[in-house]
């Protein structure tokens, strides 16, 4: 049975950035499973300082106990996806409120994920549809007030575009406790126009 013991992260609230062999990004996975890549000797390259350490069984022989230091960036081996395009992020409530950073962007206050509705911009009865290009977070009366209009007709001018947030922002968005190594390797991967806007 594997106990571990954190070098410098909370070890609940620890995620591995994991990567293809190539450095293409994948997904946030469990220190559980980073394990599993480094007992199944399947990792190809590591980035960053080690995070977490993870004590195994003892040695009977030598009566010492296993380590195994896990890192922030971790590549897996086997086949690179050639040509593979970024994921589109799943639209969930969750991760709008995150993309417009839980602002109610008719009204502009900062509400918590309760006090949060969906709206569509061009209203579903209107031909809308229910897609990031077209969805905003508001609040609760500001959806009301707008009702099943378009914000020129509400007079209620949005405070940013809406858009359709790539894999890497999404990765961000979708974790609140990402270590120091990964933010600067997750920045660096975003459009440069978007860039400013997360390394803050």
């Amino acid at each position: 049975m594997l106990m571990e013991v954190p070098i410098r992260a909370d070890l609940h609230s620890t995620r591995v950035l994991s990567l293809d062999a190539a450095g293409r990004i994948l997904d946030w996975i469990s220190w559980q499973d980073a394990v599993c890549l480094y007992v199944r000797d399947a990792v190809a390259w590591t980035l960053g300082d080690p995070c977490l350490t993870v004590h195994g069984g003892q040695n009977r022989a030598l009566g010492v106990q296993s380590t195994l230091q896990l890192h922030p960036i971790i590549a897996s081996t086997g086949h690179c996806r050639e040509y593979a395009i970024d994921p589109a992020p799943a639209l969930t409530n969750t991760a709008l409120f995150a993309r417009d950073r839980h602002l109610c962007l008719y009204c502009g206050a900062h509400f918590n994920r309760g006090g949060l509705t969906r709206d569509h911009v061009l209203p579903v009865s209107k031909g809308g549809r229910d897609e990031w290009e077209n969805v905003v977070s508001a609040c609760l009366a500001c959806n009301l007030r707008k009702s099943n209009r378009t914000p020129q007709q509400a007079q209620m001018p949005l405070l940013a575009v809406p858009y359709r947030p790539s894999w890497v922002e999404h990765l961000i968005l979708s974790n609140r406790n990402i270590l120091a190594d990964q933010m600067e390797f997750l920045v660096s991967h975003l459009p440069r126009d978007r860039r400013a806007a997360h390394a803050a």
